[in-house]
């Protein structure tokens, strides 16, 4: 959400950082409204004053015995002017909302400007990729041939975009949650919090999934919505707060079921369990203060690293670009595993700063030291990582001729010694 003093201030900077979106001017609409909703509220507040003097008039004449009727008369009519003020400044203000609720976030100087992922910038590299010495197999061949990956069964209980796991396949996706919640919470400071899965519209609106993104999401019959990310509960708890200085960084993570309806997803990644309408992902969510947003973004894109390094899968980090930085974000860094069954790197986290953006959608604050100074806190939201894409790159990069996968030496104590896993 914009801050409409800014538009004042300079509407022309506002519509250039807006154009690297590829968006039309807004700013001389909203300043327009925004000037017929001040007149309004002013013309408002002298028939106010006016209506108040008429008041005392009125009393005093009829203390008197005077003739008070066209007093009474104006009075009358200035009732009826108020209320077609109250309702065009209402009606102006909720026009203004609206069209600002619609705008993305402002993007940071350092985002590359390009229409799409093409024009993201590879930040670093880390590990390299494992030379098979044999034709590397994607995820579901590996699963299929394992017999521990189920999409038939899947496709007849719940239709299309969903996998049943089995037997040990099965635990080893539950070992690498379990891995990387215990790596949040035990070495990065992390929170662990097991948040709903349905929220309310406040909620949604608050993390900008809605109004735009309403058709990425499943809406429960009686009005609430399955989570796309414990993003939504987790940064939501900090909605209407007022937080002491001292009390910021507030660092979140969370295992969560998150459900999504891939709307715009037709025809992409139609096999295996890359995209799905229900996975697994351990969320990280930090609530900043502004001074202290771009250090808390980097050590949260840190964090996500670490579990990909201590799993010992080659990943880059990318700067996204103006075209491929989502709709709340300033700025985003999203890790790309190696998965050597598609010969590509593909997106397994994706860590946003959100700066103020969702902050003033849900109204989060902090109080500064001098114990006055109210403002908005930053929000940062970053998957730490995706379960079930950790799963796919696991079995991928660590598949053998034979069809087996070895496990990694790190999740050796959750899956009780076991060292590979055979059909």
């Amino acid at each position: 959400m914009h801050d409409i003093r800014m538009i004042r201030a300079d509407g022309a900077a506002f519509d250039a950082a807006c154009a690297r979106r590829g968006l039309a001017a807004a700013a001389p609409a909203i300043l327009d409204q925004d000037a017929a909703r001040r007149a309004a509220q002013t013309a408002l507040q002298e028939k106010q004053a006016r209506r108040n003097a008429l008041a005392k008039e009125i009393g005093q004449g009829k203390r008197s015995g005077a003739d008070t009727s066209a007093l009474e008369a104006e009075a009358t009519a200035l009732r009826d002017d108020m209320a077609a003020l109250e309702a065009e400044a209402a009606s102006l203000d909720k026009t203004i909302f609206d069209t600002l609720a619609a705008i993305p976030n402002l993007l940071d100087a350092e985002v590359p400007d390009g229409a799409d992922e093409h024009s993201n910038v590879e930040i670093k590299r880390w590990g390299t990729p494992r030379e098979m010495g044999f034709t590397p197999k994607q995820h579901f061949e590996l699963g299929e041939g394992l017999g521990m990956m189920d999409f038939a069964n899947a496709a007849k209980i719940a239709g299309a975009r969903f996998t049943i796991l089995r037997g040990k396949l099965a635990r080893l996706e539950r070992a690498l949650g379990q891995f990387m919640i215990d790596l949040h919470t035990g070495e990065h400071g992390y929170e662990e919090i097991i948040p709903p899965l349905m929220v309310n519209d406040a909620s949604v609106f608050g993390t900008n999934n809605l109004p735009k993104f309403a058709e990425d999401l499943f809406r429960t019959t009686d009005g609430r919505w399955l989570i796309p990310t414990a993003e939504v509960p987790l940064t939501n708890m900090a909605a209407g707060e007022i937080y002491a200085e001292k009390v910021l960084p507030l660092r979140m993570t969370a295992l969560t079921e998150c459900f999504r309806s891939e709307a715009g997803s037709a025809g992409r990644d139609t096999r295996g369990m890359l995209r799905q309408h229900q996975f697994r992902k351990v969320e990280m969510v930090s609530i900043s203060h502004p001074e202290h947003s771009d250090a808390e973004h980097e050590r949260m894109t840190s964090c996500a690293e670490k579990v990909l390094e201590l799993l010992q899968l080659p990943y880059r980090r990318m700067l996204l670009c103006a075209g491929d930085t989502g709709f709340g974000a300033a700025r985003t860094f999203d890790l790309e595993v190696w998965l050597p069954g598609q010969g590509m790197y593909r997106e397994i986290s994706s860590c946003s700063n959100m700066r103020a953006f969702q902050a003033r959608r849900m109204n989060a604050r902090f109080r500064a030291a001098d114990g006055k100074t109210v403002s908005h806190v930053h929000t940062m939201n970053g998957s730490g990582i995706a379960v079930g894409r950790a799963l796919i790159a696991v079995m991928e990069n660590y598949q053998q001729a034979d069809g087996s996968i070895l496990i990694p030496q790190v999740l050796g104590r959750y899956m009780g010694g076991l060292t590979h896993i055979t059909a």
